[in-house]
């Protein structure tokens, strides 16, 4: 196979649609087809089932918003239902992963929230907990509040991660049955603006991309406790670069040799060498991103690849991959989605 489906979730304030999809060419290196496959208030953030039958996405409607399931056939989706009984809309969403919760974080209403999903139908059931967040942080203009920005599962899915920008927290919250417990704050250094975080498959180390520090933090974590210990911080920008930047995605590869952290104003992906079983990093380049507000990004199901989606120029660009090198290349071609905010793929056809 040398054909994958991706979808993009949008912003639909200007041209955005809710969920674009493309394809990828993986013998021929080039994106094609980029089309609208679900028009979706305001659905810039997705996900797929493990067992790639649903995705689901943010939504607007309803009291504020919630979360959309669609199914998916052949690269097609079709809405089954949705659960709008959020204050606001999320701003992230995840699953489990035998597909019977989703994970939402709320930026705007503090909140991290858990559904129930009935994982044959894919079907949303109920919003079953949702933990409130408070607090704030020293940047007046985004730290007035909690802003909680992602909210997943551990690797062993005995816990919940959330992550607060506006806090500089990550709470985990242990998973009993329909209920989140709180069970340990981490607290980044003030200021930070923690945003997203991803394991490394070891599920011993975590990292967290700073959105205004610009930061990738290392983190051990005991999978006992829940608790996460800081091992060490990595500007994701040069020393000398004085303009607007905000961090952005973080993804790491299936093998856990390599951390890709964007950073949208300098509009580049930093790669890192993932050192010491995971517990440190060492910076290999930082690569532009050939577009403007790098928002998301995320490597093809061959890992091959890297495709990031730029908010602001409307462009999904494409780069090659070094398996043994972490560097990116520019495979020179690209296709147009509107307002991109998040990139996922298709693992099968």
């Amino acid at each position: 196979m040398t054909i994958y489906t991706g979808f993009v979730g949008t912003y639909t304030k200007q041209d955005g649609k809710g969920i674009h999809s493309f394809q990828l060419d993986t013998e021929k290196a080039e994106l094609l087809n980029a089309a609208v496959a679900a028009e979706v208030d305001n659905s810039t953030y997705l996900t797929i089932s493990e067992n790639e039958r649903f995705l689901y996405a943010v939504e607007k409607g309803g009291k504020g918003g919630g979360l959309a399931a669609f199914s998916i056939h052949e690269g097609k989706l079709q809405k089954l239902n949705d659960v709008l009984e959020s204050e606001k809309v999320p701003c992230y969403v995840a699953l489990n992963k035998n597909g019977t919760r989703a994970f939402a974080a709320q930026y705007h209403a503090c909140t991290a929230e858990m559904y129930s999903i009935n994982a044959e139908t894919g079907e949303l059931i109920d919003l079953l907990d949702v933990a409130t967040h408070t607090g704030s942080g020293p940047n007046a203009d985004r730290q007035e509040k909690s802003h909680p920005h992602f909210f997943s599962t551990t690797c062993d899915e005995r816990f919940a991660v959330a992550v607060d920008l506006g806090t500089d927290e990550i709470i985990t919250y242990e998973l009993a049955g329909e209920d989140l417990l709180k069970k340990a704050v981490f607290k980044t250094q003030p200021g930070a603006g923690p945003r997203h975080l991803v394991f490394h498959p070891n599920g011993h180390a975590a990292y967290v991309m700073t959105e205004l520090s610009n930061e990738v933090l290392v983190l051990s974590f005991d999978e006992n406790e829940g608790t996460f210990e800081l091992l060490a911080s990595h500007k994701t920008i040069p020393a000398d670069f004085s303009k607007n930047s905000q961090g952005s995605a973080i993804r790491i590869s299936s093998d856990g040799r390599f951390l890709y952290a964007g950073n949208r104003g300098h509009n580049s992906i930093a790669v890192f060498e993932v050192m010491e079983n995971g517990y440190d990093i060492k910076l290999v380049e930082i690569v532009s991103t050939k577009g403007d507000w790098p928002r998301d990004f995320n490597l093809d199901p061959t890992e091959m690849f890297l495709v990031v989606a730029h908010e602001k120029t409307h462009n999904v660009v494409l780069f090659k991959r070094g398996a043994e090198t972490g560097r990116l290349t520019p495979a020179n071609s690209e296709v147009t989605v509107p307002e991109g905010v998040c990139v996922t793929f298709l693992k099968g056809n």
